[in-house]
């Protein structure tokens, strides 16, 4: 399934490559002056690209397309919800369960409300590079983890195998996923969802064991197939309590959640949050134009804009009075 994918990425990339940054605009996607004023939005934009492709997309059109004034604020998942309630953030584009966080500010301070699907199916869980798994065929069930164990070990895993996880503010089970199936690994953070991409480039580039934390949408899985360990099957309420996990990770419906305030002065810059929807293989495309082509988010969101005039219309349509 992912090398048609990988194809599409590429071909998409090399065919905005030779049209340049002053491609043409389908008619319908004018950049004609708004017909209804638009104040201002501050997004939040949590650190990883897949975040950050969305935030650099729903930033381009309302700016260059409604004419607001956008600012980005780099933040943490728990920081983005706090402003939430303070006023200094009107969005979260791309929100990971925090169901806690839903009843605080949602249900008890009523201070955020829900804002729809972003469109993305959000997958966390552990995995290994493909090589892995063509040497070592029951490697992805997690009842041999321990046999391979010794494979793992690292000057920072204390004689155990290591799971790399990455930036340590990410949802993670981990620590207590190890203690609870009894497996001989110790987890080790990465950093950032950079370091980890890097490990996992290496890891196949190089043949080197590697088991980390890693998740979908995620733009490396156009190029390189990882392979996702089978952990205990997840079940409605077994992550309840953190330290007694011992399930893999939910499967996510990735929503937006905006101040009250903002939403309910509505505008243009509301509405377009609100109608903002795309897929996992959308956000990996303009996340690899940021992370791997090392364009700027503004000039990844341009490209793609351009190159889906029609995706983007009914946004902005439904965005415009």
């Amino acid at each position: 399934m992912q090398a048609p994918r990988i194809a599409l990425a590429m071909t998409f990339v090399l065919t905005l490559a030779g049209c340049g940054s002053g491609s043409t605009a389908s008619p319908r996607s004018s950049s004609a002056a708004p017909t209804e004023p638009c104040d201002s939005i501050t997004i939040a934009v949590n650190p990883w690209v897949g975040y950050a492709a969305n935030a650099a997309v729903v930033a381009y059109l309302a700016e260059k397309r409604l004419g607001c004034k956008v600012t980005k604020k780099e933040v943490d998942e728990q920081t983005a919800w706090q402003g939430l309630d303070s006023g200094e953030i009107d969005v979260i584009l791309e929100n990971w369960g925090h169901e806690d966080l839903k009843q605080k500010y949602i249900e008890e301070r009523h201070t955020a409300v829900r804002v729809g699907p972003s469109g993305n199916k959000g997958v966390i869980g552990w995995y290994v590079p493909p090589w892995m798994k063509k040497e070592f065929p029951d490697i992805t069930n997690w009842q041999n983890l321990n046999k391979y164990a010794e494979k793992f070990k690292t000057v920072q895993s204390e004689g155990k195998g290591q799971v790399l996880d990455g930036d340590p503010s990410f949802v993670t089970n981990d620590e207590a996923l190890v203690k609870n199936l009894n497996l001989n690994y110790k987890v080790v953070y990465a950093g950032s969802e950079e370091a980890s991409i890097k490990a996992f480039r290496q890891a196949q580039e190089k043949k080197t064991p590697l088991i980390g934390y890693f998740f979908e949408p995620q733009w490396l899985h156009l190029d390189i197939e990882l392979v996702k360990i089978e952990l205990p099957e997840y079940t409605a309420g077994c992550d309840a309590d953190p330290a007694k996990v011992a399930c893999d990770y939910p499967r996510y419906e990735l929503d937006k959640i905006a101040s009250k305030k903002f939403m309910d002065k509505g505008g243009p810059a509301a509405r377009l949050v609100r109608n903002f929807q795309w897929s996992n293989d959308e956000q990996d495309t303009v996340a690899s134009f940021i992370a791997k082509y090392k364009m700027s988010p503004d000039e990844a969101a341009k490209r793609w804009v351009e190159a889906n005039p029609d995706r983007v219309e009914d946004w902005l349509t439904k965005a415009k009075p």
